[in-house]
């Protein structure tokens, strides 16, 4: 059975770290055909470079997906097309650069890997994220044997939405974007493993991955200030789906919350 482990939101150079020595040891552990990382905070917290992305791929990472923050790094949007292993959110306008999807192999099986946005509360230009699931859904029949969509999304109610829309037609729904990891992973009735959000792969000491003390003092006097990436209590976390290809629906899907320690 095709097992995967998808990394949420790698923040800042202590995320890719901790990406960098856990990861291989973890590919052994638990037996991953694939391995799946949201890069969109990973150069400086925002956004992704393609030097950045290189040391992704170098820790074993397959695939690169990215959210809201895509465009954040200056000159990004020319380094984007070089990449056959990272896609931007699908739902973007058709003019964009970037490749909309993704599709891996492995021992035979197909494995396809998209991204939507979600349109509650983020201020990007998107399609409606459930219409542009089914157009890729169909895009890509008969071109792999599963479908993994990522749901980058600040509304749990979005989410779950997308998660029952999809249940039966994708082997999994995750959610990212809020950095908190969630306790709500299943499979769906129909075979859909699902999760609302897989939470942040960097510093848990902090404010959704910045240095607290900015955070609390823009709360309370508003002013505008930098949010430094913070360096504690630095983790990975994502979700270890696994899936029966001759059943064709998901059989496992389950949160991963891996601590750095002095001896990693």
């Amino acid at each position: 059975m095709p097992r995967l482990l998808f990394i949420g939101d790698v923040v800042g150079r202590p995320g890719r770290e901790i990406v960098g020595e856990r990861l291989p040891r973890l590919r052994n552990q638990l037996g991953l055909d694939f391995v799946i990382a949201n890069g969109e905070n990973a150069a400086a917290g925002a956004g992704l470079t393609g030097a950045v992305a290189e040391t992704l791929f170098d820790a074993g990472v397959d695939a690169v997906t990215l959210g809201d923050h895509v465009w954040d790094q200056k000159g990004f949007e020319t380094e984007i097309a070089k990449f056959e292993r990272i896609c931007r959110p699908a739902n973007l306008p058709a003019v964009c650069p970037g490749r909309d999807h993704l599709i891996l192999e492995k021992n035979g099986f197909r494995l396809a890997i998209f991204t939507v946005l979600g349109r509650q509360y983020l201020n990007m230009k998107s399609e409606c994220p459930f219409l542009a699931s089914d157009r890729m859904l169909a895009g890509l029949a008969g071109k792999a044997d599963a479908v993994f969509v990522e749901i980058h999304a600040e509304a749990t109610s979005e989410k779950q939405a997308l998660g029952w829309h999809l249940d039966g037609r994708a082997a999994a729904v995750i959610g990212t974007h809020t950095h908190v990891p969630t306790a709500d992973a299943c499979v769906l009735p129909r075979g859909t493993a699902f999760l609302c959000d897989a939470g942040m792969t960097g510093p848990y000491a902090s404010v959704l991955g910045r240095l607290i003390e900015p955070v609390i003092a823009r709360f309370l006097d508003g002013m505008p200030r930098r949010f430094p990436v913070a360096e504690g209590d630095v983790r990975l976390s994502g979700v270890v789906v696994e899936y029966d290809a001759a059943a064709k629906r998901a059989v496992r899907c389950e949160l991963l919350m891996v601590r750095k320690t002095e001896s990693s």
